[in-house]
């Protein structure tokens, strides 16, 4: 009787948590979303081994590969991963509760709570993992426990009720090597970053290339004690080589300590492997966060070493990645939003003040406040730097009616927002009364700008073009004020190790101050940083006019490699292509074969669709041919692609009303190569997909619903054609 009862419960839990609608999961919502395709053992993602309870022994072995990616907080193919795990062992209570970490993982922990709708889908896992904990043993179910309790209503300090649990873990089973790198892990930020080390240590005794150990240590001493972390540096890579952000976190730890040409040569290292995992896996940027953030963070690390162009075209890649209209504040935001950054910082760096000011090279977003003081500030800096005056002066009556605008709307004056506003209206105060003869008042501004920018520079990468004192250093040395002009470049040196334009200014003040000894020094340092630096950089160029016989001269923590980017061809691209569409062979409702090199030369408009007995897909095929001449315009044709048969698509009453190609899939055999079919529950899946006129890939959307936004494809292809 209890069987039966415990049977008919859970018919009731699976039916109330389904879905029946075509191409969504039986299961429900929460696995509509993410990846729906069938993991792939992968290589060189790191050792992490995680002992759980499953009935089949496969299980195991995707657990592992989930439980390593998510030590490097890729989420997503981690989720992939776990949720094979619940294919081979449906009531996998181990597999719930790693579906829950990827969503409640160490970024959410510091949220305020968990109302957010984004995390829905992440308490309905690990609901279904509390289900199951009486199936598992002590160990795990307190892991389980430790989620639930600090994701649970209420709760507002998630990160520190995990800990606790997470701490309560490692009492009771000191020998479990993954609670304490998860307890390492959340607890950063907490109390003493040489105590959390010291945990840390305990899993590298265990486990020297435990990927999570070495991640966390990163993380640990990232801008408390920098170079601390450089063992770790160079470990992480190497033991999970084929993860982007293994490579890319050093890169962090690089930057701030002054070793550029390493930390080059792990950023872009890791977008190089980030963009080859994209190529190879149909994955477009805005579906994978790392991308736009490495590529900003190389844009940056580029600038430092005077390689003006690569990071200027870095930035471009990234304005002209596609973008998605339901992801705009999020992924496919990141890339432009920090394409624009990365564009904006190198033209106020390098002083390209009549490309700021040309039309078309910086789009520039008037959408809100934030984004015309973007504009206007830039505008004001460039139109000061090319001696409009009197144009300069009037920008900055808009910078400032901004800035009031903002602190209003903002309501707190001692926000980090508000006080770093204040200071950028106060760096083109200062920059436009020095060219109007104001010396005093000039100097004063950029010194309380810069006395501000002390506490808040930096960043990960900064949005700032560069330390605020560095603009006052220039300003004494072109006045002959060299001692102060000293002073400050070495002040900026500290916010910035190793930064060339303070070794340039440093090497020029000395050598007017008639210190020529350390005039030489810091010319040779600044031609070791610069060694791979653009042609003709004013900076550097200024220096070497000086004629000093000048070596180059390395001081970082640790010797370090120089970056040469061709060396780094063999990992991948270094900037964002559209890669190439997979082979399609489909057969026409006369049963002929079809592929996409019959439509060479046209953009392609690929559908696959469920068949005529989804009414969302007809929708879609109606709402598409509604606007036929749109796609006609924009040189484009329409291929809908299903798995019925050629005579039933040509016998189709409902279909035979849509003017679209009719294409018949066999055994989905296309779907799988476009990532259109759910390997987990075996069922097709809606897929929309803009193809180019070379046969690539420049935007797409599988998923449960179809894609109904027919502006937003019309617009897309204006952009692909470059008509918009």
């Amino acid at each position: 009787m209890r069987q039966v009862l415990a049977f008919i419960l859970l018919l009731i839990s699976v039916s109330a948590f389904a879905d029946d609608q075509p191409g969504h999961s039986s299961h429900g919502s929460a696995f509509d979303s993410g990846m729906r395709t069938r993991p792939w053992a992968m290589d060189g993602i790191g050792e992490a081994p995680f002992p759980i309870t499953a009935k089949n022994p496969e299980v195991q072995k995707w657990f592992n590969q989930g439980n390593a990616l998510l030590h490097s907080f890729w989420f997503e193919e981690a989720e992939r991963s776990f949720r094979w795990c619940l294919k081979l062992d449906p009531d996998c209570a181990m597999a719930y509760w790693s579906l829950a970490r990827c969503g409640f993982n160490w970024f959410a922990m510091g949220a305020p709570n968990f109302d957010d709708k984004d995390f829905d889908r992440y308490k309905a896992f690990l609901k279904e993992a509390v289900r199951r904990e009486d199936k598992v043993s002590d160990r795990e179910r307190m892991y389980i426990e430790a989620w639930a309790q600090a994701t649970a209503p209420g709760v507002k300090e998630g990160r520190k009720v995990l800990v606790a649990q997470l701490q309560k873990i490692v009492i009771k089973y000191p020998d479990d090597v993954e609670a304490k790198a998860h307890l390492a892990l959340f607890n950063i930020g907490d109390g003493s970053a040489f105590a959390n080390e010291l945990l840390i240590e305990q899993v590298l005794a265990k486990n020297s290339m435990h990927p999570g150990a070495h991640h966390a240590s990163i993380h640990n001493w990232d801008g408390v004690s920098s170079e601390q972390a450089i063992r770790s540096c160079e470990l992480y890579g190497k033991s999970a080589p084929g993860i982007g952000h293994a490579l890319h976190m050093p890169g962090h730890i690089y930057t701030k300590i002054g070793m550029w040409h390493e930390a080059a040569i792990a950023m872009d290292s890791a977008t190089r492997i980030e963009l080859r995992y994209m190529n190879d896996r149909l994955a477009l940027p805005f579906e994978t966060w790392n991308y736009p953030h490495n590529r900003n963070y190389l844009c940056y690390i580029q600038e430092q070493l005077g390689m003006a162009e690569a990071s200027l075209q870095g930035s471009r890649d990234m304005l002209a990645a596609p973008r998605d209209p339901d992801l705009n504040s999020e992924s496919a935001g990141r890339a432009v939003l920090e394409g624009h950054q990365a564009t904006v910082r190198a033209l106020i760096k390098f002083e390209r003040w009549d490309q700021i000011l040309a039309k078309g090279v910086v789009v520039w977003s008037d959408k809100d406040d934030f984004g015309k003081l973007d504009q206007a500030f830039a505008e004001t800096l460039a139109l000061n730097g090319t001696g409009k005056l009197r144009e300069a002066k009037e920008r900055l009556l808009d910078v400032k009616a901004l800035q009031v605008k903002l602190a209003a709307a903002n309501k707190d004056p001692d926000s980090p927002a508000t006080k770093g506003i204040a200071a950028a209206v106060s760096v083109v105060e200062g920059m436009v009364a020095l060219s109007d003869g104001h010396m005093l008042e000039g100097q004063k501004a950029l010194l309380d700008a810069a006395d501000e920018d002390t506490k808040h520079y930096g960043g990960d990468p900064p949005g700032q073009a560069w330390p605020v004192i560095r603009l006052l250093g220039d300003d004494y040395r072109k006045r002959g004020q060299n001692q102060l002009a000293i002073e400050c470049y070495e002040r900026g040196l500290k916010q910035e190790p190793n930064d060339g334009f303070s070794l340039s200014g440093l090497a020029l003040a000395h050598y007017a101050n008639g210190n020529k000894e350390k005039a030489t020094y810091y010319a040779g340092r600044l031609e070791y940083v610069w060694s791979q630096a653009d042609p003709n950089l004013k900076w550097l160029e200024d220096v070497r006019k000086l004629g000093l016989a000048t070596k180059p001269i390395a001081e970082t923590p640790r010797p370090e490699r120089i970056y040469h980017p061709k060396d780094l061809d063999s990992m991948g691209p270094m900037n964002w292509r559209p890669f190439q569409a997979p082979a399609l062979q489909v057969l026409n409702v006369k049963g002929k074969p079809v592929q996409l090199k019959d439509y060479a030369g046209k953009n392609v408009l690929l559908v696959f669709f469920l068949g005529d007995e989804c009414v969302h897909c007809v929708g879609q095929l109606k709402s598409i041919n509604d606007r036929s001449s749109d796609f006609e315009a924009q040189d484009t044709v329409v291929l809908a692609v299903c798995s019925s048969t050629p005579a039933k698509l040509k016998e189709s009453a409902t279909l035979g009303k849509v003017n679209v190609t009719l294409l018949s899939d066999k055994a989905h055999e296309n779907a799988r190569r476009f990532s259109s079919y759910d390997d987990f529950e075996e069922i097709e899946l809606h897929s929309t997909i803009l193809i180019d006129k070379k046969g690539c890939v420049r935007w797409k959307r599988t998923g449960g619903d179809p894609f109904t936004n027919i502006d937003f494809l019309v617009t897309e292809l204006q952009r692909i054609n470059g008509s918009k």
